[in-house]
């Protein structure tokens, strides 16, 4: 790091950055997210940039794992609170709504997202699929909470419900509501 930023500067920049990163990743896309505007933004000139992270990116490898981690570490407090279907159908709900907020989560299969990953080190991919895979033990995970059906099924049809984020805007009524209420009756369906 710049010996010219002190500690707090430092961790205050990277915030700012990771900010700006996650604002512009999920209004424009990875591809048109540029480093100098995320710069611009936390107000470091382009070289600073570079003493953060490697490459611009690493700091989306960081934004995407960080985003992940933080809805991990809140649907699994819920569950922790309620080891039950219920505690299932909140913690859905609370993903839910992370994606809903970070579009980028839920463009895995992108173009966009596909650029990205092709630039990946393979360090960073591998940090991103074991982030995955952190994601996938979720729902199973909790000695408490007893699955109804075979554990690659409830997975499959719980990241089915999630990905219908992509489309709510053709949806009659509002989705957040919809997401609700199929939560509800799917996690009635699959837990115990």
């Amino acid at each position: 790091m710049a010996k010219g930023f002190t500690e707090q500067e430092k961790r205050t920049i990277k915030k700012n950055l990771q900010y700006a990163c996650r604002q512009s990743w999920t209004m424009h896309g990875y591809k048109k997210t540029g480093v100098d505007e995320l710069c611009r933004q936390a107000g470091i000139s382009k070289g600073a940039f570079y003493l953060f992270y490697a490459s611009k990116e690493a700091l989306f490898c960081e934004v995407l794992c960080s985003v992940q981690e933080q809805m991990r570490k809140e649907a699994s407090r819920i569950l922790k609170e309620r080891p039950n279907k219920h505690g299932v159908a909140k913690a859905l709900k609370h993903i839910y709504r992370e994606y809903d907020r970070y579009h980028f989560l839920c463009d895995a299969d992108s173009m966009d997202f596909t650029i990205l990953k092709n630039r990946l080190s393979e360090e960073e991919v591998r940090k991103i699929e074991a982030s995955e895979q952190l994601n996938r033990q979720l729902f199973f995970s909790h000695p408490r909470l007893k699955c109804k059906v075979k554990e690659d099924l409830a997975l499959s049809v719980l990241y089915t419900l999630i990905l219908n984020i992509r489309n709510k805007d053709v949806l009659l009524h509002n989705h957040m509501e919809t997401f609700d209420f199929m939560a509800d009756h799917l996690a009635d369906s699959l837990y115990e």
